[in-house]
């Protein structure tokens, strides 16, 4: 899983440095997980594991509970989750994940970010065939479990196995989210928080200048309210 190392190890400080983008993004997540499936975390297992994640980033607990809480809320915004797809300057292909109660707001402003520096937006699903779309669990290391068994498991829902001292990651097939959270918490394996990923399946190299154009571009989505989660496919620095 070279790629997908490469891949983490860039957007790893970006994902979780903002404290209060993270605890916004988190927080929406929860609130479209509690709409859909009921507030309460024993039945609701999209909701138990987005909880989790709540937790790793130090989101406090009474932050959690408006989030659910705003689930019921009928003067709160229903949030739709809507996907953009478009090419940045110099042929960069960006994803860009959003949540939002305006949609009308929302793509105006992603289209004027995209034109501002030089880039396009498309059409939805035009850009799939360049991100494969991952389940990615991050998971406590179990000392009574064997990882060459643990692998083999694994195979059965077409995830691999990244296991370092600190904690094991796991990627897998993106349809394949409830069956491995499901498979995890049988085998008391404890989920330190999961998520859905767009990994590139290649990468694009640029030179220092068009990256910092670059970087301007992916800071003004990260920057929006409603974007959720931006992916690329620009080549990290060394």
């Amino acid at each position: 899983m070279g790629r997908a190392f490469e891949f983490r190890k860039a957007r790893k400080l970006k994902r979780w440095g903002n404290m209060s983008r993270t605890f916004t993004r988190i927080g929406k997540e929860i609130t479209i997980a509690a709409k859909a499936a009921g507030p309460d975390p024993s039945m609701n297992p999209r909701l138990r594991v987005l909880m989790q994640n709540a937790k790793a980033a130090n989101m406090p607990k009474d932050t959690i509970e408006r989030a659910i809480k705003k689930a019921t809320d009928k003067d709160a915004g229903d949030y739709k989750e809507i996907v953009y797809e478009g090419y940045g300057p110099f042929g960069i292909a960006i994803v860009v994940e959003t949540a939002t109660d305006n949609n009308q707001r929302t793509v105006a402003n992603v289209r004027s970010y995209f034109n501002k520096f030089g880039g396009s937006l498309g059409t939805q699903g035009s850009l799939s065939f360049l991100f494969d779309h991952k389940s990615v669990f991050h998971v406590k290391p179990n000392a009574d479990i064997a990882l060459d068994e643990f692998e083999l498991d694994l195979m059965d829902f077409e995830a691999e196995l990244e296991a370092e001292d600190e904690e094991w990651l796991i990627y897998g097939a993106f349809d394949q989210f409830a069956n491995l959270q499901k498979f995890f918490e049988d085998k008391g394996i404890e989920i330190v928080s999961a998520e859905f990923e767009r990994i590139p399946t290649d990468y694009k190299e640029v030179t220092a200048e068009q990256r910092e154009q670059l970087e301007k571009l992916l800071e003004k989505f990260e920057d929006d309210e409603d974007v959720q989660n931006v992916f690329h496919n620009m080549k990290e620095e060394e």
